[in-house]
């Protein structure tokens, strides 16, 4: 039993080692594939370059490895050899005949293609540091060193089309210069230009037709989104590969039926509102022939009717059929200031920035009207101000009203809902008032929310994009 379970206790250790071991493996994926989240680019555009660049250049980085070590490195180390060989061969010829120099020079010139020339002993300089990545000046030291074996000075620097290499003999120095290319491979530099020339042809091709494959998408996108503001999509039709024709046809249809669906909507509630205001209108007549107490109640029921349809119907038809324009922001919010005011309300206007913006004027006139209505319901102060930016435009109304608690702030967005406990946001007592300005704001891309307002009641804000 002792045995047992001390094998138990050895397995559970062993289990809790791996887990631990797992975890911190997965903690290194997350942290690695979070780095590499943020430093990847996120556009479609920019990752399909990359996927043909990161290619393309570890393929091009196998083969200038493979050449180099391989065949660069190999052609110059028995070039290097060469050379030196017609070195050692020109000492011995020195040693057998010791005082014709004249014949050394003769076969080193005419037979060799070598510069010989001999020094007094004092000419050997020390050595000196080496050059970085120098494989000339490697090849040719070994090669000295294992061939010759004598004190040797070598300069593959200070002549570029020259090589200089002194060796040391028994009574003077011998100074040697050979060509640069008779010791290394000279045409690497022309197959390294090739490779990269050859490499910024494909890619720039790449570049030109990744763009004409991501402009369909782009192009689709910038529609969809154009359409989800309400705004038009003018002469967009299918283009690029198989797959993007099928979206963007599908988008098309997509787009044929919902405005089908908003023209049957908008005929159906413009035949209720017809009808009803006649019943409407109907009643107001015969009210009006009927002079009692009675009758002034029933007129006030009626006119209440007439609202209560009106937002009804603003809500239900949602302001669809208006087409989006540039528009006047800062001109916009005076004309609410001038309304205001009108109705005995101290209102202030500040706008900054560009106030061109493109929207459905009616639409979006109406959806800040109903925000400065019920702040002129609510509070006698009311601050209005605009910003906009390259991007949105940003509108907050103010007042110095009771407020709206946290917790209610949505909920006051849903259809028909009343708070009548702390503000009461209808508009004609119908409880549409907020609901119908924030489908307006939805409806242009944007939204409205609700916070506290430095003047000590509600601030609302609605953000939309220009």
């Amino acid at each position: 039993m002792t045995t047992l379970d001390g094998g138990i206790a050895a397995l559970r250790s062993s289990l809790s080692a791996l887990r631990s071991a797992a975890s911190r493996g997965y903690e290194f994926y997350d942290r690695t594939s979070a780095t590499l989240k943020g430093v990847m680019p996120k556009g479609l555009y920019a990752r399909a370059l990359l996927i043909i660049i990161a290619h393309m250049v570890v393929l091009q980085s196998v083969v200038a490895f493979m050449f180099m070590e391989r065949h660069y490195n190999a052609v110059t180390q028995r070039l290097s050899a060469g050379v030196v060989q017609d070195i050692a061969t020109l000492i011995e010829i020195d040693k057998a005949l010791p005082q014709d120099h004249a014949l050394v020079r003769r076969i080193a010139q005419d037979k060799l293609g070598l510069v010989v020339d001999f020094l007094p002993v004092t000419e050997l300089p020390p050595p000196g540091p080496k050059p970085f990545f120098s494989l000339v000046d490697q090849a040719l030291s070994d090669e000295v060193r294992k061939q010759i074996g004598r004190p040797f000075w070598i300069d593959t620097v200070g002549k570029s089309a020259l090589v200089e290499v002194r060796i040391q003999l028994d009574d003077t120095i011998m100074r040697v210069f050979a060509r640069r290319s008779a010791a290394y491979a000279s045409n690497s530099e022309i197959f390294l230009l090739w490779m990269v020339g050859t490499s910024l042809v494909l890619l720039t091709v790449a570049i030109l037709f990744l763009r004409n494959q991501i402009r369909p998408i782009l192009r689709l996108s910038e529609a969809v989104e154009s359409f989800g503001k309400g705004r038009e999509v003018p002469n967009f039709r299918p283009r690029g590969a198989r797959e993007v024709r099928r979206a963007a046809s599908a988008f098309i249809e997509m787009k044929a039926r919902v405005e089908r669906t908003i023209e049957q909507r908008t005929t159906m509630l413009a035949g209720v509102s017809h009808d009803l205001r006649t019943v409407l209108t109907r009643f107001k007549l015969e009210l009006a022939l009927i002079d009692s107490a009675e009758a002034e109640a029933m007129k006030r029921d009626v006119d209440e009717m007439e609202r209560m349809l009106e937002a009804y119907l603003a809500f239900a038809r949602g302001d669809t059929g208006e087409q989006a324009a540039p528009t006047d922001m800062e001109t916009f919010l005076n004309e609410l200031k001038a309304d205001a005011e009108r109705h005995g309300h101290a209102t202030t206007v500040e706008f900054r920035g560009l106030p061109i913006v493109t929207v459905r004027p009616a639409a979006f006139k109406r959806c800040l009207a109903n925000l400065v209505s019920n702040a002129a319901r609510h509070g006698s102060a009311i601050a209005i101000t605009g910003n906009r930016d390259h991007r949105w435009l940003t509108v907050t109304v103010d007042d110095d009203g009771p407020g709206i608690p946290g917790h209610l702030r949505e909920d006051v967005f849903k259809p028909f809902l009343r708070l009548d406990d702390a503000r009461n946001q209808d508009e004609g007592g119908t409880g549409l008032g907020l609901a119908i300005a924030r489908g307006i704001a939805r409806s242009h891309g944007g939204d409205i929310t609700l916070g506290d307002s430095p003047l000590g009641g509600l601030r609302a804000s609605v953000r939309v994009p220009v």
